[in-house]
């Protein structure tokens, strides 16, 4: 690069204007995207950074059409930070005062040892974590503040086909395969991945595999607010009687199972549900004696002094025998709120939730996540949600990420000596926007609720959040914008675009309009993590996730295939 053929014609406190005064002299030294630095006159060793942001025509309308001569160009550069020292000792610091004045123009383009430690400055060997290489210098790896990048919550966004789903798989398969010293084994790492696709077993192979046939998760973990989702329909006129007799059900149920009388709704406390809709139907059919102090009365004539616990050991037939019966507190007004519960706990479909869940304990559930199984131990737990009906979606995330969060913060507080957490846990969410969207529908609220709570209280118990979705604008503003760090791939909606802009902390000038444009596997990296914005194109990752495209046309331009319509269709059914 001849750098004389380079002059300064315009400098502000944040750009600068670098004019090519004869383009037949130029190389293509430059690109969009290309890191600048220019020389500090009178300060030795000292450069002001810019990133060349744009470049424009110069004088364009006073070229006439036989004009043979090439017009010079502008190159529009937006200023980053300053680099100090020589070769060996250089330090980069974010901001500045701009060009000191009068500027000098001995303008070069970044060496890679000089680009190196633009990202690596201030940062330390045990902190740096390295998932991609610049886009403009392929070379160059761009190491990132691992600690600053997971415990402060981070999003991966993009469109279909942009490589989101390489870009998650390479950034946990990054975080496992990390080690502080030479020791065989697994790390410390303990991550939970919410996969709805039924994607990334694929590239964790040694993960721990959850689905709806191995998922252990017994209702009566839920806590009030999803026990209520999942068996009470808010629309009905009579939803509060509901409501109402099904908390004092279950919670009477639960002082029987636990021989205690401090007992809430709430309490992650065994209860038997069939025992409970037995009881709600013993409600809803019973006939009292009013002479008789209005005591219910079966059919033989028997008198139930106790409703509890004869309710929730026995069906009782009523019959009015005599004008003397009359219909008790509830009698029928609970005849849909039956069916709904009968429904709900004989589906096979939900197997998962109401299969025998004798011996099964809220430590084996939580090992059960984290990876701390009897036959192996793994990094990552894959929950394969795919095979999860829609109407428990919702809930069945919440009840995770909450048991997850509640393990967090007991076990912070059982660390007595050191308060900072042993084992921090990072909970990705893949297709966010599924189960925590911009919605107030009642079916998004369990799960709404509970991954709110992490982002906004998650850090403080080493429980961190990790948002994926192809539809950032679709996803709770509250979780989204609790992020620090995001990577986003390309983004052809007008509105993600806008949504993404708009909560990003730092743009560092127009790089946000390069998104509808990037290439797959290319991200624009920004965040306390990094330090400046950047643009990055994501290493490959060892094990690919099953998400590849399908080639349509070579398929279908194979031999008619045979479908075994029967073995697709049974499971279907089921």
């Amino acid at each position: 690069m001849i750098s004389e053929n380079f002059r300064i014609s315009s400098v502000s406190s944040t750009a600068l204007v670098i004019e090519i005064i004869d383009p037949s002299l130029f190389e293509g030294q430059f690109n969009i995207g290309s890191y600048v630095k220019v020389p500090c006159r009178g300060m030795q060793d000292t450069y002001v950074v810019g990133v060349v942001d744009n470049y424009r025509i110069k004088d364009l309308q006073a070229i006439s059409a036989t004009d043979s001569s090439s017009p010079s160009f502008l190159l529009d550069v937006k200023l980053v930070g300053m680099l100090y020292g020589s070769k060996g000792s250089l330090i980069f610091k974010r901001g500045g005062h701009g060009v000191p004045l009068p500027p000098n123009n001995g303008i070069g383009i970044l060496t890679k040892e000089e680009l190196s430690a633009i990202y690596s400055t201030g940062l330390l060997e045990t902190e740096k974590f390295t998932f991609s290489s610049l886009v403009t210098h392929s070379d160059v790896k761009v190491p990132i503040n691992g600690d600053k990048f997971f415990n402060k919550h981070f999003a991966i966004v993009g469109a279909t086909g942009s490589g989101k789903s390489h870009t998650v798989a390479k950034v946990l398969q990054s975080a496992i395969s990390a080690k502080s010293s030479k020791y065989s084994g697994l790390n410390n790492s303990h991550i939970v991945l919410f996969d709805i696709h039924g994607e990334y077993s694929q590239a964790f192979p040694e993960c721990n595999y959850l689905d709806s046939s191995t998922l252990s998760i017994p209702y009566w973990l839920f806590d009030g607010e999803e026990l209520m989702e999942l068996f009470i329909e808010s629309s009905e006129s009579n939803s509060y009687n509901q409501v109402s007799q099904f908390r004092h059900t279950v919670i009477e149920n639960k002082k029987i199972f636990t021989k205690s009388e401090k007992v809430f709704f709430d309490s992650p406390l065994q209860f038997d549900i069939k025992q409970v809709k037995r009881y709600i139907q013993n409600m809803n059919s019973e006939l009292v004696n009013k002479k008789k102090a209005k005591v219910p009365e079966d059919k033989n004539g028997k008198q139930i002094a106790d409703r509890i616990p004869c309710y929730f050991n026995d069906e009782y037939e009523f019959d009015k025998v005599s004008t003397d019966f009359v219909n008790g507190p509830y009698t029928g007004e609970f005849d849909r709120f039956l069916m709904r519960l009968e429904n709900t706990i004989n589906n096979p479909r939900l197997g998962f939730l109401f299969k025998d869940s004798t011996g099964i304990t809220i430590e084996s559930v939580l090992q059960q996540f984290l990876g701390y199984g009897d036959s192996k131990k793994s990094n990552v737990t894959v929950i394969d949600l795919s095979g999860i009906p829609f109407e428990v979606l919702s809930i069945t995330v919440s009840l995770i990420s909450r048991l997850i969060f509640e393990f967090g913060y007991y076990y912070k507080r059982s660390l007595v000596k050191n308060p900072k957490s042993e084992a921090p846990i990072l909970l990705v969410y893949e297709e966010a926007h599924k189960y925590v969207p911009r919605s107030d529908m009642v079916k998004y609220r369990a799960s709404k609720v509970a991954i709110e709570r992490i982002a906004k209280e998650g850090r403080k118990y080493g429980v961190t959040l990790g948002i994926v979705s192809q539809r950032p604008s679709e996803v709770s503003e509250t979780i989204f914008s609790q992020c620090s760090n995001y990577i986003a791939m390309r983004l052809t909606n007008p509105d993600d675009q806008a949504y993404v802009k708009k909560l990003l902390p730092d743009t560092s000038g127009d790089l946000i309009a390069s998104l509808p444009v990037l290439q797959s596997g290319e991200a624009l990296i920004i965040g306390d993590s990094i330090s400046l914005p950047s643009m990055v194109l994501i290493d490959t990752c060892s094990d690919k996730p099953n998400s590849t495209d399908i080639a349509y046309l070579k398929e279908w331009s194979e031999e008619w295939r045979a479908i075994n319509f029967p073995q697709i269709i049974t499971p279907w059914k089921s």
